[in-house]
């Protein structure tokens, strides 16, 4: 006995008064499971986040395998829903964990989203991230976005991708320059250059992490910096994880894309 109080209160001398209770009462929702959703819930189950509602309306195939955690060749051969997969990975290191699966795409229950203290994304489409971040602020809910793809360089080929925090009042993914109307125009589809089974998974890892490690700097008093946007950079080339200059040359500049009455506030919301 003495010696799990003595365990319970080391982990809160780093993280904070608090922080297991804090966390274990959070509800968290992840949208996309295949890539670098899948490592962020085995990540959020290891830091022992209590409520999850995952959304993905795919099964697992064979192509999944090469970046999908937790996932089998028998998942593969059998056709096992992602959020199945997922549930189990989750139950596996957090047997406490209350997890609601959703075998749809998000926007047919997207209501559920309305009680999430955070709202992880983790889809290819850019109009699917535009429609995911709209419904975070109507709901005043953090987004926390990540992006990867591989581009065609003379060379060879090139790995990117982010991780952006887009709070509610704060700057979102068009005043970084991820969402753009060229982009939302041609509308970039699957991994781009990398083919059906890219060899992405450190990629999605790394940014699977660092979004992770956004997510508890926001819920725990373990910093005392004031979490009001982010946008870290991957370079899979030197394999380095940066603070975008864009953060810089936006200093002082106000979201002009939610700030009417209208991109914000749930209508059918109940008191």
């Amino acid at each position: 006995m003495e010696l799990t109080s003595t365990r319970k209160l080391q982990s809160q001398s780093f993280l904070g008064t608090d922080s297991e209770s804090i966390v274990s009462g959070t509800r968290v929702a992840i949208i996309g499971l295949s890539g670098g959703g899948s490592h962020i819930a085995q990540q959020l189950a290891h830091v022992r986040v209590g409520n999850f509602v995952l959304f993905d309306y795919d099964h697992v195939e064979d192509r999944n395998l090469n970046r999908m955690v937790g996932a089998t060749e028998k998942d593969a051969r059998s056709g096992t829903s992602k959020v199945k997969v997922m549930t189990r990975l989750i139950k596996r290191v957090n047997p406490d964990a209350n997890v609601m699966s959703v075998p749809k795409k998000w926007q047919e229950e997207a209501e559920l989203l309305r009680d999430c203290d955070v709202i992880f994304g983790c889809v290819d489409s850019f109009s699917e991230r535009q429609q995911i971040e709209a419904t975070a602020r109507r709901y005043l809910v953090p987004y926390l976005d990540v992006g990867m793809d591989v581009h065609s360089v003379e060379d060879g080929f090139s790995i990117g991708g982010q991780v952006v925090l887009s709070m509610p009042g704060g700057l979102c993914l068009k005043c970084y320059g991820i969402l753009t109307d060229e982009r939302l125009s041609r509308e970039a589809a699957g991994y781009g250059a990398a083919g059906n089974r890219p060899q992405v998974v450190w990629a999605n890892g790394v940014l699977a992490s660092a979004a992770v490690g956004v997510f508890v700097q926001m819920l725990c008093p373990w910093s005392d910096r004031k979490l009001r946007g982010i946008l870290r950079e991957y370079d899979g080339e030197s394999h380095t994880l940066s603070t975008s200059n864009r953060i810089a040359a936006l200093g002082g500049v106000l979201c002009r894309h939610f700030s009417d009455s209208l991109s914000v506030g749930d209508p059918f919301w109940k008191p």
